[in-house]
């Protein structure tokens, strides 16, 4: 898709002033314009006119990317090699990172963004860490990581203090639906959180497992309760809006392979 976008737009020509421009940012980076715009995939684009947001294309067609450009923008007819800039770095202020504040009044899916338990939250399973299981070999390592328990999150910082917004909306949700699951805070374990993105072939976190099969990310996870609001009915071990992290005895025992 970089390249996509990057041809969309070195083919509009420099103007001064700018008519048309294109700017990259980091997601994951930069969690409070992701939950303005909505972001829950990348990539993700947004065209604006004036302030103005005219149209969101979510996914990576292609095809849907351009007409969407084209039909805002125009058909662009320069051959030069202007591209997309580099992706925008980003300085975290101290209050971006302090761990969200608990929200104990949050009951409907449209306050969860902003949710993160509390301390009197049910018992927690013991957080796995890069001090957790160190084996040579990585693909074996995750094999076991995703059947740690029935229902596993790999996410980014822990369910009492989320370090993005997707990965506290996905605590949230979990907790509304009363299910029982493990987590990993993919941030304490680089191994980890590169290995995942290949082993689940998704470039983004969080990440939730079922049964030790890979559900998908926050959009995903959506998607499958919109369709079906019982989708985690068979993982549900306390009354909604009472879920949490699983006891220790409620974890599965990671799965053995064979070599």
């Amino acid at each position: 898709m970089s390249l996509v976008l990057e041809t969309l737009a070195s083919s509009y020509p420099v103007q001064d002033p700018p008519t048309v421009t294109f700017v990259r940012l980091d997601a994951e980076a930069l969690p409070d314009i992701s939950e303005s715009y909505d972001v829950t995939a990348v990539p993700f684009l947004v065209i604006q006119r004036d302030g103005k947001t005219l149209e969101k294309v979510s996914g990576s067609d292609a095809s849907k990317v351009r007409d969407a450009v084209e039909r805002h923008a125009g058909k662009g007819g320069n051959t030069g090699k202007a591209g997309l800039p580099p992706a925008l770095a980003v300085t975290r202020s101290e209050e971006d990172q302090q761990p969200a504040q608990t929200n104990k009044e949050t009951t409907g899916v449209s306050n969860l963004s902003k949710y993160a338990p509390g301390a009197n939250d049910p018992a927690t399973a013991p957080e796995m860490s890069s001090t957790h299981g160190q084996r040579e070999d990585t693909q074996a390592r995750l094999q076991e990581l995703v059947k740690a328990a029935p229902v596993m999150l790999f996410m980014k910082g822990t369910p009492s203090a989320p370090q993005c917004g997707f990965s506290r909306t996905i605590v949230g949700i979990l907790r509304e639906k009363g299910v029982r699951y493990g987590f990993f805070n993919i941030l304490a374990d680089e191994e980890v959180r590169s290995g995942m993105k290949t082993f689940s072939d998704w470039p983004t976190f969080p990440q939730l497992y079922a049964g030790g099969e890979f559900v998908g990310g926050l959009d995903i996870v959506k998607e499958e309760l919109e369709s079906n609001p019982e989708y985690f009915a068979p993982y549900v071990a306390a009354q909604k809006g009472q879920g949490g992290m699983a006891a220790p005895e409620a974890q599965s025992q990671p799965a053995t392979t064979n070599a």
